[in-house]
């Protein structure tokens, strides 16, 4: 596989600022579905590993959420940027490993940083509401604010577009997110966690 980038072609996962193998160090084979070639292997994560991301999730939560909504702004920014900057080489591995035509792929990974650039946008503009109350002497005051760890399993056919379609208004709202991407296609979704690290 030949990409411009190839630290973009990651076969472990992302856990904690930590790229990691499975505890016991069981692998699955991604495989070419033109060819069957297999392109790697990632880590079979389990219970226990799945635990440590939601535990590294609540960890980096408070840091994260106390963030101004510009600085948030930012660094989505910046994420949106970088994907732009590498489409071609996240277009190639979503090709050999979904098997989209790579006009396809290219597509996708255009859509996929819009969702981004809209939600760094929209993390400017999270603000509360007042609202009437029932009496002339009361008000309603809506405030805003980060829910928690948030999850994303997503498909294998848009293995792109469905992560920032997710995570996009997630870290915008100042959430943190653990992502479950589909077996047959966790390239795509590591070369974004690669991308989101360097994006801050």
């Amino acid at each position: 596989m030949q990409l411009k980038d190839p630290s973009l072609f990651r076969q472990q996962a992302y856990i904690d600022g930590a790229w990691l193998d499975a505890d016991g160090g069981e692998t699955l084979k991604v495989n070419n579905p033109a060819s069957n070639e297999i392109l790697g292997t990632v880590p079979k994560m389990g219970a226990t590993e799945t635990r440590r991301a939601i535990e590294a999730a609540e960890r980096a939560l408070p840091a994260w959420r106390e963030l101004t909504a510009k600085e948030r702004s930012q660094t989505l920014r910046r994420w949106y940027e970088l994907i732009l900057e590498n489409q071609e080489d996240l277009a190639r591995l979503m090709t050999l490993e979904q098997g989209k035509p790579l006009a396809e792929s290219r597509g996708e990974i255009a859509y996929a940083a819009s969702f981004i650039e809209w939600f760094a946008e929209e993390a400017k503009r999270i603000y509360g509401d007042t609202i009437p109350g029932h009496q002339k002497d009361k008000r309603i005051i809506v405030i805003k604010q980060p829910i928690g760890v948030t999850a994303a399993i997503t498909p294998w056919n848009f293995p792109a577009a469905m992560i920032t379609r997710k995570a996009g208004p997630a870290l915008a709202a100042g959430c943190t997110m653990v992502v479950k991407p589909a077996s047959q296609t966790p390239f795509s979704a590591l070369a974004l966690a690669e991308l989101a690290e360097r994006a801050g």
